[in-house]
């Protein structure tokens, strides 16, 4: 009886050794998953901002490497103050070829609008960077320092435009950051991008800006803008010269003048909801060795972004953090719809 009950059991352990190896092969076959068609990356602001840019410097990356397989197609959809990309990914739910190149206005938006959309609608993918801001101001202007350009901004109330990406958003909130701790008060005027910002910043239409360093290089190098402060907590490790005289590092922080304010954007990758957990992580290995990439490193130096390179559950702990930030700084500022 002993004796039959072991010879029985022969082919139960081969049914169990191929059933195993099937499932390992089943694995091996997920894990593989690769797109099949071009895959769109979705940038909810206008072409010539800073997002773009990061965008577009990642396309390249992508497509110089043979990273994938497939094109890379750049998608601007700005309309509503990003609102209209947001809902675009959104509404592409189990789609693997949609991606959405995100910043803080994933929280900001919502908050600001009554946006049906959280965050949590979507799949989180990573981090590569995080952005900085500079207080910028016409380079024929007398002001050398925040502190004395607030003081100006003080003695009249209104007078003095901030021009900046969309209402109630990154540069908008800077400014009421601002407001709050100078008890400035500004004009805040909106545009659709940073690019646009800068040129009008250029043109003497608004009198300062609070953009990202990559949105007016171009102007700094060429003398037209001047660099007051860095709105962080600390100054650009970046020491490279990239006018005749400064570097980013040589920018000292908005702290350092009296001005208590700091703020970074993240600069993260969503997937649509509904995916499997193999094509994010095709999309978090991509990234992984996106960011090891010369072109990718040099556009974090050249455009002065703070490397924060994060996917998975540490992105997801983020993400739950900074919104409940940006949920303080919004409450404060008043823009929470």
């Amino acid at each position: 009886m002993h004796a039959a009950i072991i010879k029985s059991s022969k082919p139960i352990r081969a049914v169990a050794a191929a059933a195993i190896s099937l499932l390992a092969l089943s694995g091996a076959a997920q894990a593989d998953w690769a797109p099949t068609k071009a895959i769109e990356f979705v940038v909810p602001f206008s072409p010539g901002g800073a997002s773009d840019q990061m965008a577009r410097v990642i396309q390249a990356a992508i497509t110089k490497h043979e990273l994938v397989k497939v094109p890379i197609v750049i998608q601007n959809k700005a309309g509503a103050s990003g609102a209209e990309g947001i809902l675009d990914v959104k509404g592409a739910a189990k789609d693997a070829h949609k991606v959405l190149v995100a910043s803080t206005g994933i929280f900001t938006v919502p908050m600001a609008t009554g946006l049906p959309f959280n965050w949590k609608d979507l799949t989180p993918v990573g981090m590569v960077a995080q952005d900085e801001f500079v207080l910028w101001v016409n380079a024929t202007t007398p002001y050398k320092t925040s502190a004395e350009y607030i003081a100006d901004v003080k003695k009249n109330p209104g007078k003095f435009k901030m021009g900046g990406t969309s209402s109630k958003r990154e540069d908008q909130v800077i400014t009421a950051e601002v407001e709050h701790k100078t008890g400035a008060k500004f004009t805040y005027i909106p545009y659709k991008g940073g690019g646009e910002a800068s040129t009008q910043l250029v043109g003497k239409h608004i009198d300062s800006n609070p953009n990202n360093p990559s949105e007016s290089i171009a102007q700094w190098r060429a003398g037209q803008v001047r660099a007051l402060c860095l709105f962080s907590d600390k100054r650009s490790s970046y020491s490279t010269k990239v006018t005749d005289s400064q570097s980013w590092a040589d920018i000292p922080t908005c702290k350092e003048q009296g001005l208590d304010v700091s703020y970074n954007m993240l600069r993260g990758f969503f997937l649509p909801g509904g995916v499997s957990a193999d094509q994010s992580k095709f999309y978090q290995d991509l990234l992984t060795k996106v960011v090891e990439t010369p072109e990718f490193k040099e556009y974090l130096e050249k455009n002065a972004l703070r490397p924060d390179f994060m996917v998975g559950q540490k992105f997801v702990d983020f993400l739950k953090q900074d919104e409940a930030r940006h949920a303080e700084i919004m409450k404060t500022a008043g823009f929470m719809k």
